[in-house]
């Protein structure tokens, strides 16, 4: 007998001896096994770069929120939650999160409190929710916001591209999050220091003097206006992640192109939006006016690199609208807003991490792009025109009389044409087995380098527009005529991210999770099958194992009493 409880209570230290070396081991030696297909639970080695730094705790406050979310909106939630707990496994610091409701902010506060989350970019979206008493409007906030002990940040988590189902922006808007989390914490953390330069001297930014990429981008790079004419050598630019040439309207010399041409081959970064043709929008009224081609004396430099901008004008179908003047209405002015085809509202886009999830891109007067061979150079291209485009080779007639007219939907045949390009890869200097600009030694050239180049044919897609009211700059993407804010500001920050670094946290938005929903016509024909198998048949088979156990035990037992 005292063998026996010997014998038990060493099993029962052996028991909690275990338990112990686990419970050791398990604060010791942390790991996750993620056995999805997709690797829902893994992230990029970038975003855990990210959480490394850490050196205090993150709280993060998830603002969808609501009793009666439909099923979609429930997921998302559910996702950012996951997403949450996901970094916190990864982190050396604790991060955190609950729910906010930003209509639980008292009155006299609540304007002020969404009007700081318009600033994030997360904006009241109203969610029809179906009642007893039928649908109902509810204002949702499908954003989070990002703290530490000092400082707050946020980002809107529900995005996608124009033309896309519910279905679509939401199983789109969940591949995001890591990238929204991710980079909402190194804007918190870790702010960029990234030198960014912007050209000047050819009549560049003649617009907003460069206010559209400053207001984009201030706080996370930090930018220069650059005149290249007094740039010496190409290691004076050697020290900028990325160059901007923002619609020049003056030529530029070989010199110029050549310090161009050698930040390229050094691995620089450069976005050149030019205009094929120049057109003066105060002269479209009366009779019109005429958009001439226009040389900026880059355009055998983008030859070499293995693009074009042609000089035409694209129009479409999916296009913006520009105020006219329709007479007087008493004594004041009456304004009409026409469909102006040249304003075109892009809204395809490459599934390529700058573009990926990206809403409407507004252009204005964008020019045709043509790729020529350039080997060992890829061509992507990031956004594309509607299905009814149509191109007008310079000289292009523009009029606001011709507003008045129905476009001939007919004429619009052409589809999908690219308006941006991402060039990377090896690139050929223009001026390899030519003589160099005078002032330049051969010794400091190089005949190829690895670079990368995005260009646009248009020189206003990252110009602010003005204000109807008072002529100040609005922010980028901001059309005043028909308060909307397209998705420029946001293309900008994804290319700037890019181009910086591709392997970093923007490369996280490439991730896809594939959409699974049931088949209807399944579920209709084998619906009372499944019901049994999820139902009954768990309980047969709990009934036969107790059936097998109980015939085991009584021949068992029946056996040692005969």
């Amino acid at each position: 007998m005292k063998k026996s409880s010997l014998n038990s209570v060493k099993s029962w230290l052996l028991l909690v001896s275990g338990i112990l070396i686990l419970a050791l081991l398990a604060q010791l030696l942390r790991f996750r096994i993620d056995l999805t297909e997709e690797k829902r639970y893994s992230l990029h080695p970038a975003t855990e770069e990210v959480l490394s730094e850490l050196t205090e705790p993150i709280h993060v406050d998830i603002l969808l929120v609501g009793e009666d979310l439909p099923g979609g909106m429930r997921r998302l939630q559910k996702s950012i939650e996951e997403t949450v707990r996901t970094f916190n496994a990864y982190s050396p610091e604790k991060i955190t999160f609950s729910y906010f409701d930003p209509l639980t902010v008292a009155e006299s506060e609540q304007e002020d409190f969404i009007g700081s989350l318009t600033a994030y970019g997360i904006n009241p979206t109203n969610l029809y929710v179906s009642q007893n008493s039928g649908q109902q409007a509810t204002l949702i906030f499908p954003g989070i916001l990002v703290s530490n002990a000092e400082f707050e940040t946020g980002a809107l988590v529900l995005k996608g591209e124009r033309g896309m189902g519910p279905d679509e922006i939401l199983n789109q808007s969940i591949e995001n999050l890591e990238f929204e989390l991710s980079n909402a914490i190194k804007k918190l953390v870790s702010p960029e220091e990234s030198a960014i330069a912007m050209i000047m001297g050819h009549g560049e930014m003649a617009e907003d003097e460069g206010y559209g990429i400053v207001e984009a981008l201030d706080g996370e790079f930090e930018l220069f206006k650059v005149p290249l004419e007094q740039a010496k050598s190409p290691a004076d630019l050697e020290n900028f992640k990325i160059i901007f040439i923002e619609g020049p309207r003056d030529i530029y010399s070989d010199r110029e192109v050549y310090l161009l041409d050698q930040y390229v081959m050094n691995g620089g970064n450069l976005v050149v939006m030019v205009d094929g043709v120049a057109v003066d929008i105060a002269e479209a009224g009366g009779e019109g006016t005429l958009a001439m081609p226009v040389d900026s004396g880059l355009e055998n430099l983008l030859f070499k690199y293995g693009i074009r901008v042609n000089k035409d004008l694209i129009q479409d179908l999916n296009f913006g609208y520009f105020p006219v003047m329709a007479g007087n209405f008493g004594n004041q002015d009456q304004m009409v807003p026409l469909p102006w085809p040249f304003f075109i509202q892009a809204g395809v886009m490459q599934t390529h991490p700058i573009t990926k999830g990206l809403d409407v891109v507004y252009y204005r007067f964008a020019s045709s792009l043509d790729t020529v061979m350039a080997e060992g150079v890829k061509k992507t291209p990031l956004i594309f025109s509607s299905n009814n485009s149509r191109v007008l080779p310079a000289p292009v007639r523009v009029a606001f009389s011709d507003m008045e007219q129905e476009p001939p939907v007919e004429a619009f045949s052409v589809r999908n044409l690219p308006l941006a390009y991402l060039l990377e890869g090896e690139f050929t200097s223009l001026f390899k087995n030519r003589f160099l600009p005078e002032g330049f030694s051969k010794t400091d050239f190089k005949e190829s380098g690895k670079g990368k180049v995005v260009v646009f044919g248009d020189g206003d897609v990252f110009q602010s527009q003005k204000s109807l009211q008072d002529g100040s700059p609005l922010a980028l993407g901001e059309d005043p005529f028909s308060q909307v804010t397209f998705a420029n500001k946001l293309l900008l920050r994804n290319m700037v991210k890019y181009l910086v670094d591709p392997e970093g946290i923007i490369a996280s938005r490439a991730r896809t999770f594939q959409i699974r929903p049931l088949n209807k016509v399944k579920v209709a024909q084998q619906k009372t099958f499944w019901q049994l198998i999820n139902v009954v048949a768990p309980v047969v088979i709990l009934l036969l194992i107790g059936a097998i156990v109980w015939w085991i035990r009584h021949q068992k037992y029946s056996k040692k009493i005969n």
